[in-house]
């Protein structure tokens, strides 16, 4: 049995030790905010952060995780208050979404280490593919984030999701426990 720490909440598996860690945030733990793109690493949309990097969890099993502190993007803020998710917002990144979380990750990750971080340094730092194309909107909404954080910018807040994750899981058929 593996036993890490999710979003501040200790957790444990009785799944196969060498489960990655996308599925058993996905299947056990229906955070599904972390997504399964290409399964090798190379596209990011699974990217959470463990101990303060930003990890491709599908390429890291849950034996791997035995003790470790990973958060997803659930818990950068229920509310969307997260600089890096109103950033994203007040620049339009998202089109169709699917890198999104990944890359608020990445992107997460590199500021709490660098709040000044050059376009080399973004480029260094952010390797998720955006298949929509948005790499300059991205750019810019990492900055926007960093002067967000170091008190030089604000932004109207991103509006609230309106359910919270808890009452989702009772709203959508799909979710609920047998």
């Amino acid at each position: 049995m593996t036993r890490f720490t999710v979003n501040d909440r200790p957790v444990q598996y009785r799944m196969d030790p060498d489960t990655p860690l996308l599925w058993a945030l996905r299947d056990a733990s229906n955070l599904t905010g972390t997504k399964y793109g290409c399964g090798t690493g190379d596209c990011g949309a699974c990217t959470v952060d463990i101990d303060g990097e930003a990890i491709r969890s599908c390429q890291i099993t849950i034996a791997q995780a035995e003790g470790r502190f990973v958060t997803t993007i659930e818990a950068l803020s229920p509310d969307r208050s997260n600089p890096v998710q109103q950033a994203f917002v007040a620049d339009n990144v998202p089109q169709c979404g699917f890198c999104t979380p990944g890359m608020i990750m990445a992107a997460s990750v590199l500021l709490k280490k660098n709040r000044d971080p050059s376009d080399a340094q973004i480029s260094a730092a952010i390797t998720n593919l955006c298949r929509c194309g948005c790499y300059p909107r991205i750019h810019e909404a990492i900055k926007r984030a960093a002067r967000i954080l170091r008190g030089d910018e604000q932004v109207a807040a991103a509006p609230p999701p309106g359910i919270t994750p808890q009452d989702a899981a009772r709203a959508v058929p799909a979710l609920r426990a047998p």
